[in-house]
């Protein structure tokens, strides 16, 4: 295989250029969801003051009957209606453009393998001829996706918000450090909780697979000279122990992926078929993709550690976790199967250990 290190800087490259789009919407989101906040708490913390000054003691049913604790929640009710409808909209606007950029990058890729001097990608075809069906199916789907799991966030949030604004209140001795602490609650759910997060996974979540449908239709372009594709993790601390393992792998062509999990940084690097099947008899170089076995096993043991967790991490050293046993299959409502980090074993007593 001739993953040069040409291939490798042009797969950086897109993974580059994928997370400054990425980056923009968190900070769009983020900033959004932190602007209204800032509008909603002030009636939240007059409303709350206003209560818990009135009497010794005040009850959840009391907040709850307070006129102007409702309408300070009524406006956060329609701030989360607004904030997912504007996030959707920013969402789907990215779309085309992370489709179009993983797509038409695939033939650049493709060429950095094949080998010097060859005019076997003279016959290439250009993005620029895809099937414009393809594309608009791609971003339709997409769209659809991130609209379904939009739609509940509201509602969800709301209820969060409220519950968490209401637990255990009690006035004190000092109403306005009680209306703080309340409302800190209640922000922790509307940012951290429901809201802001769920927005955010969603957001990275589905560009990244209308990304990779995009990469799909690339390489089905050039399936004349393509064997495969090859899941490509970062292998960094930050790579969970499921894409440690399954990073290598080879896969077909036309399956699409890489299907890991919510938020996962994995990539399809196209594989070309060998040199000698392509009618070319030149030597063949050896592909420098990374072997995930001998880049782990040189991490320092504070490095494995954090990757692996203390349990998982106790397991491998003993020898009953290998790598290869470190992903699993998983089914979530509402989204698609992928790769998850597997449960380490318990002991079983008499195993080797690593360092034995």
């Amino acid at each position: 295989m001739a993953v040069t290190a040409r291939t490798l800087r042009l797969q950086r490259q897109l993974n580059a250029a994928l997370r400054t789009i990425t980056d923009a919407q968190t900070r769009d989101l983020v900033r959004a969801w932190v602007d209204a906040w800032n509008e909603i708490e002030p009636d939240l913390t007059a409303a709350l003051l206003e209560q818990l000054t009135a009497g010794e003691k005040v009850t959840r049913a009391q907040l709850l009957r307070s006129t102007r604790l409702r309408k300070a929640l009524a406006i956060v009710a329609d701030q989360l209606e607004a904030l997912t409808a504007a996030a959707g909209v920013r969402l789907t606007g990215d779309l085309r453009q992370v489709v179009d950029l993983a797509g038409g990058a695939q033939a650049s890729v493709i060429d950095s393998q094949l080998p010097p001097n060859s005019d076997i990608s003279d016959g290439f075809e250009t993005w620029s001829r895809v099937d414009e069906r393809q594309i608009t199916a791609i971003v339709e789907r997409s769209t659809q996706q991130i609209t379904s799991l939009l739609q509940p966030l509201p509602a969800e949030t709301y209820e969060v918000v409220r519950r968490e604004l209401i637990r255990g209140v009690a006035s004190g001795s000092n109403p306005r450090q009680t209306a703080a602490r309340m409302v800190r609650r209640a922000e922790k759910a509307f940012n951290g909780g429901l809201g802001l997060s769920r927005a955010l996974n969603i957001a990275r979540t589905e560009t990244l697979d209308a990304h990779r449908a995009g990469a799909r239709i690339g390489r089905l372009q050039h399936a004349d000279v393509l064997r495969g594709w090859q899941w490509v993790s970062a292998l960094d601390t930050r790579t969970c122990p499921s894409c440690w393992a399954k990073h290598g792998t080879v896969h077909p062509i036309e399956m699409p992926g890489p299907d890991d999990h919510q938020q996962g940084r994995c990539a399809a690097l196209p594989l070309v078929k060998p040199w000698a099947d392509l009618g070319v008899d030149v030597e063949e170089p050896p592909s420098l993709v990374p072997d995930a076995g001998d880049r782990f096993d040189a991490l320092s043991s504070e490095q494995q550690l954090q990757i692996l967790g203390p349990k998982r991490y106790d397991a491998w050293m003993r020898g009953e976790y290998p790598m290869g046993g470190w992903t699993q299959r998983r089914t979530t409502d509402g989204w698609r199967d992928s790769w998850g980090v597997s449960p380490a074993p318990q002991p079983s007593g008499g195993r080797a250990s690593r360092a034995a």
